[in-house]
């Protein structure tokens, strides 16, 4: 017999290679080729493709707001971007337990009561699913449930149920006929993806696809899996946390960044109402190393408390931060010598975002800096104390987008006093709630050691 022939493919970008190379050459991503075998070329293969559309100017093209059905979940409804839309097509990924199936089938559940639903499981039998609903309190649950993993029987099933909605649990696991390569390889995921959203443009039924990650927490297989559908969502959290963060990466039809916040109960997960008091902190009086952020997620304004711990280090201190970048941290450590006159060269610095939250944008930098100061010099900052902004390599303190509505979710929370950028600060004044605006770090390294 013939040796199959191989081929490389890389999990990056799909990007195809005859031989081994350390590099893509398609992406320029180190180790990322992976062998399969060779797919030999097929006729017909794409005439399941819609027929093309006549041209038109875009002036005269009439564009309407799309149709979205809530999900029965508040949290993924904010997520979403207001519900499930029609023919759109969601990919979910997350760590294995940390709540995936459970919160779709919560969501099928509520979506069941007014539309037909499909939940396509080719981890677990029907059995296994039937008796997780049980423990969720989901007795009369009316969602049609199919345990398989071919993607023509899958797609034929859809053809004769024709949901309104339908999860495909995992994509990983789902295999197609036309290839010869095994499930979860970059191939087999590839296709079967892209069939299943042109199926689903074609019939207007909403697909949620659910992904497995890698150990750095991306989503396995090649990442133009996340081009090809309309919404990227990750599950974020500790698994030994009950609560879990549900962030969007990509939205067609709404806001990036996006969060929602939900609670691991017996009876499934919960929305979070109130997100703030889950990363503020219990201590019964102010401690150093704290600060409050009012942090920006999508829409929505949120606390976050902010600690910082320095320490006498050895000859080689450490740098270490957790749900904030690493190199900002030591771009900051070097701002606060240079402009503030704070040293912390033979000092370990140790940053955490309480809650397991991570914050990426920059208008943390000043509240990171005044824990750190404070943590340096053993005061605790004052309680109902809050801070936002950007700080540049010059030292300026840069404002924040949006910083009216932060102000206003700290006042609500009861926090009396703020160290904001001097761009950020209200005219008018907002009952109970001191706001210092700064243009500068000294400036604020300085109110904040005399408040």
């Amino acid at each position: 017999m013939a040796r199959e022939k191989s081929i490389y493919t890389c999990s990056e970008c799909g990007g195809t290679s005859a031989k081994w190379l350390g590099k893509c050459p398609s992406c320029a991503a180190w180790n990322t080729l992976l062998e399969g075998v060779a797919e030999a070329p097929q006729k017909n293969r794409f005439q399941s493709l819609a027929k093309s559309a006549p041209v038109a100017t875009l002036a005269e093209i009439e564009a309407t707001e799309v149709d979205r059905t809530p999900t029965g979940v508040d949290e993924l409804d904010r997520v979403l971007g207001g519900g499930i839309v029609v023919g759109g097509v969601v990919l979910i990924g997350g760590d294995p337990g940390i709540g995936k199936s459970t919160l779709l089938l919560q969501a099928l559940d509520a979506l069941s009561q007014q539309l037909p639903t499909l939940y396509v499981t080719g981890e677990e039998s029907g059995a296994q699913v039937a008796l997780r609903s049980r423990r969720l309190g989901l007795n009369a649950s009316r969602v049609r449930v199919q345990a398989e993993i071919q993607l023509e029987k899958i797609l034929a099933t859809l053809d004769v149920e024709r949901p309104a909605v339908a999860v495909i649990d995992s994509i990983q696991t789902v295999y197609s006929d036309q290839l010869s390569s095994a499930p979860g390889s970059v191939a087999q995921v590839r296709e079967c993806a892209a069939h299943l959203t042109r199926w689903a443009k074609a019939s207007g039924c909403a697909v949620v696809l659910v992904g497995h990650v890698t150990k750095d927490g991306s989503l396995a297989g090649p990442r133009v899996l996340e081009h090809i559908v309309d919404t990227v969502l990750y599950f974020e959290g500790d698994t030994h946390s009950s609560f879990r963060l549900v962030r969007a990466i990509k939205n067609r039809f709404g806001a990036v960044n996006e969060i929602g916040v939900f609670a691991m109960t017996d009876k499934g997960l919960k929305g979070v109402t109130n997100p703030s008091a889950i990363f503020l902190s219990t201590h019964g009086e102010p401690v150093p190393g704290s600060c409050v952020l009012v942090t920006l997620e999508g829409t929505r304004p949120m606390l976050v408390e902010v600690q910082a711990l320095v320490d006498s280090g050895g000859p080689s201190p450490r740098r270490l931060s957790v749900g904030l970048d690493r190199d900002r941290l030591a771009m900051m450590l070097a701002v606060l010598h240079r402009h503030a006159g704070i040293a912390c060269m033979d000092q370990d610095v140790f940053v955490n975002a309480v809650g397991g939250v991570r914050i990426s944008e920059p208008a943390a930098d000043l509240a990171v800096m005044l824990a750190i100061q404070s943590s340096l010099r053993g005061k605790p900052l004052p309680r109902g104390f809050i801070a936002f902004g950007e700080v540049g390599l010059a030292g300026e303190v840069r404002p924040a987008p949006r910083g009216q509505e932060r102000l206003k979710e700290a006042a609500k929370l009861g926090f009396s006093i703020a160290i904001v950028p001097k761009a950020n600060a209200r005219k008018r004044a907002i009952e109970g709630l001191t706001i210092h605006a700064v243009e500068r770090i000294e400036e604020a390294i300085a109110l904040a050691r005399g408040l």
